[in-house]
């Protein structure tokens, strides 16, 4: 929680309006017992009626003044804790957008997103209440005591008894408490982790039938979080019956041992004063349960911003230079030197010891079995993973000497699985180059084999897209991804698999179109099907990480069996 309170640094104007508002609020309240202490013993007694009317007039511009200075604690503190909130969810996900492949792998999509809301909300609810609460409380409870003592300190004497009582309470209650506060983000998580899959993946449950089993999986973990919340709930539930309890009972002491007093005439006591001590003794355990919530919220507010912290302060694996490599003359050269790979903690490699140059004008295609770490070597040219041995080379310079903003510029990915973001089809094709004209999103449509079928669309170029592209074929969504790649005019070319969806006559068609736009750029082409890649100027055959053959087709057809398996389960003879 350190790092939350560094943050509040940046409120510091609210926070001493939230001073000054609590102050005017906390004299307001400890005023009205007072005053009408003298009502009581003084002015009603001498029946005089100005002096009541006067000190009445007073007590409702105090009433006034703390009705106001409520108001204006309420306001700041939400103020505060709402601002607090926003910037922190702004910083995380500014940090996840910098995070590479290994800090997703790390943390979950569904754990990031409860990191952003769910424990961000953890936390400003805290500070609100905090701020309300943390600040008034002990000005309440010190100025409550001064105030009692005042007025007799021998009924005051029974907080002795009472005030401990409370402690013991909330200690206990908060020692049972804490640990269920603490499990409630995990199983959020979990209830995000399993929405999140069925209904990414709702299409193949209703192809299986397995509604049923998905149904199952999320009563399991919502019945987990219900029972936690319920046994968590039961015991906050708890706390103001039990702290009542001794609320009352020291009020029914007071009365008593006041009256007691009041009927033998010890120590002068009166009626008002009594009636002005119970008051500020209501005050003073007042704020001691309001206290008591704030221990029982800060358990699961310092979970929550333990696992903000975490996402914080995580060293992306990934990162720009302290001294980046100028940009040089030399355009689209791609070169891999002896390229080794393994993902974190795994045991053996997925790339091994990998060599080639693809010079501009060139396609590089890469075939193999299904894992043999095609996707992956692709995937490693804009750096979403780094290479454990070896370098990869950008116009003769170590990818790892770019800032990542220059290296991503040259490049045009369209990954294995096309994604499109909510909005137009211009809104995604414009992805690629936000300073693109309408001429050039035109272009690019056309060179994907997509004109005819967007411009069939109500609303053409600015049809509507819906979230992930749910709206459109897979096939129109792939190109639709090839035409956004293509519309920056990238050095260098990766398309990672992204032809699958397509038919022969499309595929060849945007082959032949790509293969004039990208005159001058260096080609990366991840295929499975062997027509798809059969003319490319070099082929790179991957079995099991290794590179098993490498050359253009007539070659790897007579020096490597690999490909001419592959070749021959696709194509006859004579097709091959």
């Amino acid at each position: 929680m350190s790092k939350v309170f560094k943050e509040l640094g940046h409120f510091k104007i609210g926070i001493f309006f939230i001073v000054v508002t609590v102050i005017g609020n906390v004299a307001a309240s400890l005023a009205l017992p007072a005053y009408l202490s003298t009502i009581i013993n003084q002015s009603i007694p001498n029946k005089d009626i100005a002096q009541i009317i006067s000190i009445g007039g007073t007590m409702l511009n105090f009433v006034l003044l703390g009705a106001i200075c409520n108001v204006a604690t309420g306001y700041f503190s939400s103020k505060v804790s709402m601002g607090l909130g926003k910037n922190m969810r702004s910083k995380i996900f500014k940090k996840i957008q910098y995070f590479s492949q290994s800090e997703f792998d790390h943390f979950s999509t569904s754990s990031l997103i409860t990191r952003t809301n769910n424990d961000i909300i953890q936390v400003q609810n805290f500070v609100n209440m905090m701020l309300r609460v943390s600040l008034m409380a002990p000005f309440m409870f010190v100025g409550g005591i001064i105030m009692a003592l005042n007025k007799s300190a021998t009924m005051s004497m029974i907080l002795l008894i009472s005030m401990p009582v409370m402690v013991v309470v909330v200690l206990l209650i908060s020692r049972y408490a804490t640990p269920l506060s603490q499990k409630m983000q995990e199983k959020i998580d979990k209830i995000n982790l399993v929405t999140r899959e069925k209904l990414t993946g709702v299409r193949v449950a209703r192809a299986f039938g397995t509604e049923d089993y998905e149904t199952e999986r999320f009563r399991e973990v919502n019945l987990d979080f219900m029972n936690n919340s319920i046994k968590m709930n039961t015991l906050m539930g708890a706390m103001s019956p039990v702290l009542s309890l001794v609320l009352y009972a020291t009020t029914v002491a007071l009365i008593a041992f006041g009256g007691y007093q009041i009927v033998m005439t010890i120590n002068g006591v009166m009626i008002g004063d009594v009636i002005a001590v119970i008051q500020y003794v209501m005050q003073i355990m007042m704020s001691v349960m309001l206290l008591s919530m704030i221990f029982v919220m800060y358990p699961r507010a310092s979970v929550s911003a333990s696992r903000i912290n975490e996402v914080m302060d995580t060293i992306e694996a990934i990162q720009d230079p302290e001294q980046p490599a100028t940009t040089p003359e030399t355009k689209g050269t791609l070169e891999f030197r002896n390229v080794s790979f393994k993902f974190d903690g795994a045991d053996h490699e997925v790339l091994k010891n990998i060599s080639f140059k693809s010079n501009p004008g060139e396609v590089t295609a890469i075939i193999g079995s299904t894992g043999s770490g095609k996707s992956v070597l692709v995937n490693l040219i804009p750096r979403f993973y780094d290479v454990t041995e070896g370098e990869i080379l950008v116009d003769g310079i170590n990818i790892k000497n770019y800032k990542l903003e220059e290296l991503r510029k040259k490049i045009g990915y369209v990954p294995q699985k096309a994604f499109l973001f909510k909005g137009t089809i211009s809104d995604n094709i414009q992805f690629g180059d936000v300073n693109a004209s309408s001429g050039r999103i035109e272009e690019a449509i056309r060179i994907a084999q997509s004109y005819d079928f967007v411009t069939q669309k109500e609303g053409g170029f600015e049809a509507p897209i819906a979230q992930g592209g749910s709206n459109v074929s897979g096939g129109q969504k792939q190109r639709l991804a090839i035409a956004r790649a293509i519309v920056r005019k990238p050095e260098i070319y990766i398309f990672d698999d992204s032809f699958s969806a397509l038919d022969f006559k499309t595929d060849s068609a945007l082959r032949s179109a790509l293969m004039k736009e990208a005159v001058d750029a260096t080609v990366m082409l991840v295929a499975q099907r062997v027509s798809t890649i059969m003319h490319a100027d070099r082929i790179l055959v991957i079995e099991n990480g290794k590179c098993v053959g490498i050359g253009k087709h007539d070659e790897l057809l007579k020096s490597c069996e690999v490909y001419k398996e592959i070749v021959y389960s696709q194509l006859s003879k004579e097709e091959a």
